[in-house]
């Protein structure tokens, strides 16, 4: 528990963590990578270089400082990040090491305001807060191994099947190296895959939804292949161009929080746009093969129908059930768009709501459900990369 006078002076930060949050963040990861250079091994480059990381990273700062007072708040939170960071092997140790430099850009953006009783208690509670990580971490960890076929950190595994789904993505099917069997998992989880990439200094890290429902046999990656010139299109390019069947890639264990409720029977619609797409598969295909009666729709949006991935599977599982419909808009040739017109006619009103794909994509539907009276425990949904903040109405 922290001191009465630490939740004070912690609170009293609050309106300078607003203003500074984002500045003290991108100072803390240009110095903590300029003193452990090995880290960029772990971290993913293209979301440094954007700047998501410091943006998710000062909310999650701000969030504590305003919690400070009721932890127990933020846990929601650090559940969702641990699932991140299990998926990325960070370990007890890297937290001192985050520490030092948080409290050090604190030091540095605020200058002659960071006086010692400011770092003392932030030093304080943020150690009260790595704790909390650490122990949430432990506990997936655990969870993770302790499965039939689980494992920790990270593992070989063998691609055993490439199959190319439309124009831009691509289907990566892998097996474990040691001939293991695959760990069960709930559909909308992802997997993160290391590389190394020729005339990079670094490992490179991705996550990637796994497309298909839980088997013995296989995972499964749907990877769009980026422009060869935008720097967070390194991974994919990688992928497509470069790793073929019999390759061998280290893969992380399922995680994320981003799933579907099986043992709820009410019904479901899936929303997704471009490669959103490929949680929805896991789920979809996960209903289809274990409640063939739940009432359920698919809608989906891409630029032109070669973009379209898993047509034909859709199509086919919705042959295997008895209250499914499917809808497939595309903006190029004339459909349109998913509008709020289009969710009042196709969505189903008294279930939840899955939803993946860009941010804007994710905002503007989100804000269409909720102006049809959808409440926000309905809606689910899930970002590529850190979490950021959406615009929603009503919420």
């Amino acid at each position: 528990m922290l001191s009465q006078q630490t939740v004070n002076i912690i609170k009293s930060t609050v309106p300078v963590l607003e203003v500074h949050g984002v500045a003290i963040t991108t100072t803390f990861y240009k110095n903590l990578f300029e003193a452990h250079p090995e880290l960029l091994n772990i971290f993913n480059h293209a979301n440094q270089a954007k700047g998501r990381q410091q943006t998710a990273l000062a909310n999650t700062v701000y969030a504590a400082a305003v919690h400070i007072d009721n932890l127990a708040a933020i846990i929601p939170v650090v559940k969702q990040i641990g699932q991140k960071h299990v998926s990325l092997g960070i370990k007890p140790e890297h937290y001192p090491i985050v520490g030092e430099h948080l409290l050090g850009a604190i030091k540095e953006v605020l200058g002659d305001a960071a006086t010692d009783e400011i770092i003392n208690a932030w030093a304080e509670a943020y150690g009260v807060i790595a704790d909390a990580f650490i122990s949430v971490e432990e506990e997936m960890y655990v969870a993770t191994e302790s499965k039939t076929g689980g494992w920790r950190f990270f593992k070989d595994f063998v691609i055993t099947n490439k199959v190319e789904e439309s124009e831009n993505i691509t289907s990566f099917y892998m097996k474990p190296a040691d001939g293991s069997v695959i760990p069960t998992y709930e559909p909308g989880q992802f997997i993160t895959i290391r590389v190394s990439i020729p005339g990079e200094e670094y490992l490179m890290n991705r996550q990637y939804s796994l497309s298909k429902a839980a088997d013995s046999e296989s995972f499964r990656i749907s990877v769009k292949k980026e422009d060869e010139n935008n720097p967070e299109g390194k991974v994919s390019v990688h992928l497509h161009n470069n790793v073929f069947v019999g390759d061998t890639v280290e893969l992380t264990a399922p995680a994320g929080d981003f799933v579907l409720d099986l043992e709820k029977t009410t019904p479901v619609t899936f929303i997704s746009g471009g490669v959103g797409i490929t949680p929805m598969m896991s789920m979809f295909e996960s209903v289809a093969k274990n409640q063939s009666n739940r009432s359920v729709s698919f809608i989906y949006s891409a630029r032109n129908e070669n973009l379209h991935p898993f047509d034909k599977d859709i199509h086919a599982l919705i042959e295997t059930m008895e209250d499914a419909k499917y809808l497939a808009l595309y903006s190029e040739t004339g459909d349109g768009f998913i509008t709020k017109d289009v969710l009042a006619t196709s969505a189903i009103q008294n279930g939840d709501v899955y939803v993946c794909g860009p941010a804007g994509f994710m905002e503007a539907m989100i804000n269409h459900l909720l102006e049809l009276g959808y409440s926000l425990e309905q809606i689910h949904y899930e970002f590529f990369g850190p979490a950021l903040q959406l615009e929603l109405v009503n919420a």
